[in-house]
């Protein structure tokens, strides 16, 4: 597999592939990346990896020399040439081209056998949180996501109450995982490059997640609580009963004058299975 930006060019001109912006198109060649990649998700022999917009294959290539098996899903029928060139070795590689998003996962994985499940991708910006609700919503019981995305939604996945990128999706996702970043990687190393920077993060399923006594009521709260992030729970929560939400807060030595914000997942567990109670 070549990774060089020209040899990377030199073959998909050869396709006349053109690169689409509706499909967030931006290819890693940069070998140095695609070994940290590797190297920090922890891949072995045992393990079912999950790709989601392989692009020319060469992530892909890495990631089959390491995994049992690669299944990966890509939207876009021009580069089957490409990904068929390039991964050709393989017989641990299987590519469906579908949009990911509408693809029954659960289905396509029965056909495996595998240990451990991860997802590892340089996933396409403009559907980077759809993708890892998707995987919680279905129920693809992921042992870890390590993936490549738009530094601003990067901080937001793993952003600590306190701190101006923490708002729903944070609460959301860290009910989940345990996330962090694995490093900065620079909008120079991608074909074409991207106006934005990007990182690679970690989402590592917990082993336990929180009790929730009502699970639906505790989503609900979260979002409802950053509905306007700059105005307090009073504002934002007026349709639950305050006098509940207030009596948990009061415990953590907050009020109702506090912002959503300031608030730990923990604080939201707890107010939530408060409410819940009292149904």
């Amino acid at each position: 597999m070549k990774y060089s930006p020209k040899q990377m060019k030199d073959q998909l001109e050869a396709k006349e592939f053109g690169f689409k912006k509706k499909f967030g198109q931006n290819f890693i060649v940069d070998e140095n990346i695609i070994n940290s990649i590797i190297t920090k998700a922890n891949i072995t022999k045992d393990s079912m990896v999950i790709e989601i917009g392989p692009g020319a294959g060469s992530l892909t290539y890495k990631l089959a020399t390491n995994a049992k098996q690669v299944l990966c899903y890509e939207i876009d029928t021009k580069l089957q040439n490409v990904l068929e060139e390039n991964l050709k070795e393989f017989e641990n590689v299987d590519i469906i081209y579908q949009d990911f998003l509408k693809a029954d996962v659960k289905k396509d994985l029965a056909n495996y056998q595998f240990e451990t499940l991860y997802v590892v991708a340089n996933l396409p910006y403009y559907i980077t949180t759809p993708i890892i609700v998707k995987l919680i919503e279905d129920e693809i019981s992921v042992d870890k996501i390590v993936v490549m995305v738009q530094k601003e939604v990067g901080d937001r996945f793993k952003a600590q109450p306190g701190s101006k990128d923490y708002g729903s999706l944070s609460v959301y996702l860290n009910y989940f995982f345990e996330i962090s970043k694995l490093m900065d990687v620079s909008r120079n190393i991608f074909i074409p490059k991207p106006n934005v920077d990007s990182i690679v993060v970690e989402l590592k399923r917990k082993e336990s997640t929180y009790h929730l006594d009502n699970a639906q009521l505790f989503f609900q709260l979260v979002r409802d609580s950053f509905k306007q992030k700059r105005k307090t729970l009073r504002n934002n929560l007026k349709q639950y009963d305050l006098s509940l939400i207030e009596e948990v807060l009061n415990k953590y030595h907050y009020d109702l004058s506090v912002r959503a914000e300031q608030l730990s997942i923990e604080i939201f567990v707890a107010i939530a299975n408060q409410l819940s109670k009292k149904k």
